[in-house]
């Protein structure tokens, strides 16, 4: 057996977009949307209803379609973030980094020594790999998210962190920070968001940000790797065109 690839770790290291949608809930769904061709799969464990024992379905749907399995967990706590690996999970996802000890403490807690402290425990990916633990580390995605004004301040030396894959910048929780609570269109915020996305990506780094139809064009021109998009939006805007259709025709 060997090593299941991370579709989106090795697109990005081949400097390709990839991109990831997010809202499903579901093994089901996920394996409904495989079809799509997306890279990955964005699974919420910060806010919504997921548990550890819904992940393993969770993650062997997007391994059926070859997608990447990636899920934010709730907090920065490194048996937390091995212990999501070791239950199926190709990618992690780290709220609120704000300083360059506490993306350190990511990547110690993602990657197995020599690089990490990651326990030494098997991951559902691994059954079978006999040389499993000298594979993983290059095939674990770690993204930290960006969504604090104090993590622009201190970005410059967050990006010299080794062993982050992705440099996130969360537009809602960034914003609020900033004291912009549902105003994401605000000047002041969006020039935040772009300026730290170019700093992330002059500096050589993979930024990712959350996108939609309308402003996926501007980030993609702008060199951002990873493009994150929330299903639900879509599901809401077909339902609106499918009820507006119906009621022209009466």
């Amino acid at each position: 057996m060997e090593l299941r690839q991370n579709r989106v770790k090795h697109k990005l290291r081949r400097g390709e977009q990839v991109y990831v949608a997010s809202g499903f809930t579901h093994a089901d769904d996920i394996d409904a949307f495989g079809p799509a061709g997306f890279d990955g799969i964005w699974i919420e464990g910060e806010h919504g209803p997921m548990v550890f024992d819904e992940l393993g379905n969770l993650t062997r749907a997007c391994d059926l379609w070859g997608m990447t399995s990636i899920v934010r967990v709730n907090r920065n706590d490194q048996t937390l973030i091995y212990r999501t690996l070791d239950r199926g999970a190709q990618g992690i996802v780290v709220p609120h980094v704000n300083t360059r000890e506490e993306a350190e403490n990511v990547v110690v807690g993602g990657r197995f020594a020599p690089i990490g402290q990651r326990g030494m425990f098997t991951s559902r990916q691994g059954y079978g790999v006999a040389d499993y633990f000298a594979k993983a580390n290059d095939e674990v995605l770690l993204t930290i998210l960006i969504e604090d004004i104090v993590a622009v301040e201190n970005l410059d030396e967050i990006l010299t962190v080794d062993q982050i894959d992705v440099f996130f910048v969360a537009p809602s929780d960034l914003g609020a920070s900033m004291g912009y609570i549902g105003d994401l269109e605000n000047k002041v915020v969006q020039k935040t968001i772009d300026d730290a996305l170019a700093k992330i990506i002059a500096s050589g780094c993979v930024a990712g940000t959350m996108t939609s139809p309308d402003n996926v064009g501007k980030f993609s021109a702008a060199g951002v790797q990873m493009m994150l998009v929330n299903s639900t939006g879509w599901l809401q805007e077909g339902a609106k065109a499918f009820m507006a259709r119906a009621k022209e025709a009466v």
